[in-house]
């Protein structure tokens, strides 16, 4: 399995319950197991901690955590977490030392995007202050309708200006009563999947009855595959999620309400199967409806053309760093099983950086739908990640040196407290590049850095058909280069728009059709693109170079 932005959810309803029992969902709470001295077994961050054996609330191990002049996080990201149920979330932590002040900043988690709910608690407005005693947080909250986890996280923070000091922390624990529910009446109804790209949404209708599912898994595999090839699951045995089809199959658990879920990734022109079932509680008590009938779908995935595809499992893969400014740089990085690129400014404190991530060069030759797609996840202040495009980039200089067009506005970016977030399909077509290389550029200064992460990059389209499928409309720019003016010869009326390198429209007017000669006296010189849109609703791109 490869990713993680949809967590596995196991939840439970609480509609006739009946057992209950205690649930700490917490690992290595009381920080006994180190992996080694500054990163406790099962905790997911570990900024600026170490192993303490003097300072200590109970056992041979709590941790310490220094201050630094940014801020320094210590944290665990739980799942199992059941909505509407009641958690009492506690830890231990001393704070004896004027160079250091700690403070709680946990989330509730839903999909793993985070929610607001419990601010005042949860992400105080107050810090720790020196007492020589260990002090004890604890609070006992209900858990969001929606929420399927929790980011328990503390903070550390220099005080005055001062660093290197510490608080120490020790026996975390988030605990709850868990019910445990009978089988679910039904399985869900109108169970479809629909393609798009080398994506298939599934959607649904939710199951009723008396018994209501908490959670169903969701079963994928690769056709030609019979019914029975489908494995039944087991009561007892949760299947974990499996999103990474390259062995031709797949699974995923989803939220009872979502009624959808897509899966991504998939192989270009494959039928793929699915079946859905309905399930109650978690771990050792899940509890899976498989009587009767389940519900199956199946779609077949667009016939599209890969032309660049990374996930960064192996290092930056295919793409390539360029560092302009500064010494931090691009890296790949992990994180709860997913690995992507990873770019930040803070090192101790905020850094003045310029550093790129540049695609290999790709033919875009005789494409008549191109696209490019990614992930995104940023936390921290800062300057916002950009994308560029270039065809006329070597491969291997500064950037800086080379003409880049920005279309950082063609996509959707993540809107922080690191959640990832789809950036869409933003269409290259219109560009008309035969040969280009895309880039993210990332800046900081030294009054802030954003953090940001990347993954799922992928560039893909459809050739254009046989000779007579489709009727291309053509435009003539002349001359081009220009100088005091241009010809804009069409084939008939259209609205034609003036973009520049930044992907500013500059202006837009309706022309006739015919030769149309356009002054260029009042533009500075460089490139820019003429985007011709007809009645028909084509749409054709032509590149100006005013010198």
């Amino acid at each position: 399995m490869k990713k993680n932005y949809f967590t596995l959810l196991l939840i439970a309803i609480v509609l006739m319950p009946f057992v209950g029992m205690s649930q700490q969902l917490v690992q290595n709470g009381d920080l006994e197991s180190w992996d080694d001295a500054n990163n406790p077994t099962n905790w997911d961050k570990a900024e600026n901690i170490s192993q303490e054996a003097t300072e200590i609330h109970g056992g041979t191990y709590a941790a310490a955590h220094e201050s630094a002049s940014g801020t320094m996080d210590f944290q665990q990201v739980l799942e199992g977490v059941v909505g509407g149920q009641t958690y009492t979330i506690s830890y231990y932590y001393k704070d004896n030392d004027a160079m250091a002040r700690g403070r709680i900043w946990s989330y509730w988690l839903a999909d793993g995007s985070t929610l607001a709910d419990n601010e005042d608690v949860l992400r105080p407005s107050t810090y720790s202050e020196d007492n020589a005693d260990w002090q004890l947080f604890t609070t006992t909250l209900t858990a969001p309708p929606n929420a399927d986890g929790f980011r328990f996280e503390v903070r550390v923070y220099k005080q005055d200006d001062m660093t290197g000091g510490h608080v120490y922390y020790d026996d975390f624990s988030f605990n709850g009563d868990q019910t445990v529910h009978p089988e679910p009446t039904n399985y869900p109804t109108v169970f479809t999947a629909t393609a798009s790209g080398v994506s298939i949404t599934l959607d649904w209708t939710d199951a009723i009855g008396e018994q209501l599912p908490g959670a169903y898994l969701i079963l994928g595999e690769e056709m030609p595959v019979s019914r029975a090839a489908f494995e039944t699951p087991v009561d007892g045995t949760p299947v974990n999620d499996d999103l990474d089809f390259s062995d031709g199959s797949g699974a995923a658990n989803v939220l009872f309400g979502a009624e959808t879920f897509e899966f991504t990734g998939l192989k270009p022109g494959t039928v793929y199967e699915f079946i859905i079932y309905s399930y109650t509680n978690t771990g050792s008590d899940i509890d899976y409806k498989t009587d009767g009938e389940a519900p199956s779908a199946n779609a077949t995935t667009d016939a599209i053309i890969i032309v660049n595809e990374e996930n960064f499992d192996n290092g930056l893969g295919t793409w390539t760093p360029y560092s302009v400014i500064g010494d931090q740089e691009w890296v790949q990085d992990e994180f709860g099983g997913q690995t992507f690129a990873k770019m930040t400014g803070y090192d101790g404190g905020a850094f003045e950086n310029e550093d790129w991530l540049i695609s290999p060069v790709m033919d875009w030759t005789n494409f008549d739908e191109l696209y490019f797609k990614f992930i995104s996840a940023t936390n921290y202040d800062g300057p916002a990640l950009q994308l560029f495009l270039s065809q006329d980039y070597d491969g291997s200089g500064n950037p800086n040196d080379f003409t880049w067009l920005e279309i950082t506005a063609d996509y959707t970016w993540s809107d922080g407290s690191w959640n990832w977030v789809a950036s869409g399909d933003g269409d290259l077509v219109l560009y008309e590049y035969q040969t280009a290389y895309l880039a993210f550029k990332f800046t900081s200064t030294t009054d802030g850095s954003a953090t940001w992460e990347l993954d799922d990059l992928m560039v893909y389209g459809k050739r254009i058909n046989g000779i007579g499928d489709n009727i291309v409309k053509v435009a003539n720019i002349y001359p081009n280069p220009a100088t005091n003016f241009v010809n804009i010869d069409l084939e008939e009326e259209a609205i034609v728009q003036l973009i520049n390198i930044n992907g500013q429209m500059l202006s837009q007017e309706s022309f006739k059709k015919g030769p149309n000669k356009v002054s260029t006296t009042t533009l500075s010189k460089g490139i820019y693109v003429l985007q011709i849109k007809y009645n028909d609703g084509s749409v054709l791109s032509k590149k100006l170079i005013v010198e």
